[in-house]
This record gives structure tokens, C-alpha cells and sequence, in this order.
């Protein structure tokens, strides 16, 4: 059986904002004729306010905070919770402290279900203020490396770069490759998001459906998702047998 898992920041919205008008109602159309998932690092609230609650309730189950608070619709399926340790506590104070980066706009600690997310900018921050940690991010790499050194110094757990200001950090195990125990090794599946890379939290869930022979796609934004979404459309409707070459040309982009 075929089925679609999304990644919702810059893979369906952009990373923290709403879904396109347009872009949602052609969803709305897809996940009419498609089984379609959703996972997320985000938390419930703020995912019904990115892609509204039309499209939340029209999946066939939301994976929220990676996996780990799970939901049909208004049921809550499953919820995980960790505390994390005092040491790996006071090591992320100490980076956020050390990091020259200004300014700090608050909120730097955000504990959701089975994981911490934490940013140095805070996710008080306005658009604007984002977009000048992103960039200069970009410049100086400073979320690689304060997970590099985490994972280092506190095994067991695993930090991942998520968004654009933030870094996830969760036991081993209760990244998003833990939903794959949801889905039968017999099902097709179609992964789409935006941080496959190794150290993004999307690698993980990744690997894990390749090893199984599905396909994954590695998008750049919300636009690159619809235009692979209406690819696969074509196929289906006219040169069913392209659609291996079609996956393999999205998977090296």
C-alpha cells in the first residue's frame, strides 16, 4: 500500500510559518485520494495553526515532537516524556551563554513531549530576527557544532539541527525513525523534508525507509514538495512505468 509521510517546517510550510492558500488546497485534494502522515519536531498547537486544522484532521496520523505524542485527529494516541539530565542541562546554558550571537530573545529551553528543543537565538524571536540567525548561522555553523560536541559528551542521547534557529535533542530511539514501526515492510512508502542531511532530524527516519526500498526526497521548500507531488500525479495518470526513473532523478536533487 502507498503511502506519504511529510515533514511539515520547510517541507509543507516555510520553517515556522503557514502553509501556502494554494499549495493547501491542492494537499487538501491529495490526501482526499492518498493515505498521508505527518511528522513533526513541532507540538500540536503549532502545527494546526501552520497547516490548519482541515488538513491535521485529513491525515491518517500526526506524529508530533518526532514521534513522540502521536494523534488521529483530536485522540492522542501515544505520548513519551524524558527528563533531561542536570550536566546536559547546564552544558547547553554554558553554549548559550558563550555564544556571541545577540540577541537572545528568551524562550531557549522548549521541553515538549520526548524531546528538548533548543535555540540560541530563542523562539521569542521575530521573522526578522530569525532570518539574521539563520544567516548567520550559516556563516559560523554554530548549531553543528553544539551538537557534535552533545553528542559527544552525553551518549544515549541524540541532537539533531531542526528548523532554521533550533536544535532537537531526544534518547536514542525516540527520533522520528521510531514511527517506522508503524508501517508494515510491505507498504510503499514516500518521504518528503527538508533536513536529510547527517546531523538534520530528518536523517534518521530517512536511512530507515531506504533500507526498507521506499523513497525519499530531499526538498528544498514547500515549492519543491508540490512540484515532485504533481511529477508523481502525472506519472500515475499517464507513464505508470516511469515512475522508478522519476523517484531516482528526485533522490539525487
Amino acid at each position: 500500500m502507498r503511502k506519504y509521510i511529510f515533514d511539515i517546517d520547510g517541507t509543507l510550510t516555510p520553517s515556522r510559518g503557514l502553509i501556502n492558500t494554494p499549495f493547501k488546497r491542492y494537499m487538501k485534494a491529495f490526501m482526499e485520494n492518498n493515505y498521508v502522515y505527518f511528522v513533526t519536531g513541532s507540538d500540536k498547537p503549532k502545527t494546526v495553526e501552520q497547516i490548519t486544522t482541515e488538513l491535521y484532521d485529513a491525515a491518517v496520523k500526526v506524529y508530533q515532537c518526532s514521534g513522540n505524542d502521536v494523534w488521529q485527529q483530536d485522540t492522542n494516541i501515544s505520548t513519551n516524556n524524558f527528563k533531561l539530565p542536570d550536566e546536559a542541562e547546564k552544558f547547553l546554558a554554558e553554549r548559550l551563554n558563550d555564544s556571541p550571537f545577540k540577541p537572545k530573545t528568551g524562550m531557549h529551553f522548549d521541553f515538549r513531549p520526548g524531546l528538548l528543543n533548543f535555540s540560541v537565538l530563542g523562539r521569542n524571536a521575530s521573522l526578522q530576527e530569525r532570518a539574521k540567525y539563520k544567516l548567520w548561522n550559516s556563516e559560523d555553523d554554530e548549531r553543528d557544532y553544539i551538537a557534535r560536541d552533545f553528542n559527544e559528551l552525553f551518549p544515549g542521547y541524540i541532537a539533531t539541527v531542526a528548523g532554521e534557529i533550533g536544535i532537537d535533542i531526544s534518547p536514542e530511539g525516540m527520533d522520528k525513525a521510531q514511527i517506522i514501526h508503524d508501517f508494515s515492510p510491505h507498504d510503499e512508502l514516500h518521504f518528503f523534508g527538508d533536513a536529510m542531511e547527517p546531523g538534520g532530524n530528518d536523517y534518521s527516519l530517512s536511512l530507515e525507509i531506504a533500507q526498507q526500498g521506499g523513497n525519499v526526497y530531499h526538498v528544498k521548500d514547500w515549492k519543491n514538495t508540490w512540484d515532485i507531488l504533481q511529477n508523481i500525479n502525472a506519472i500515475d495518470q499517464y507513464e505508470p512505468a516511469l515512475r522508478s526513473g522519476m523517484s531516482e532523478k528526485y533522490n539525487k536533487d
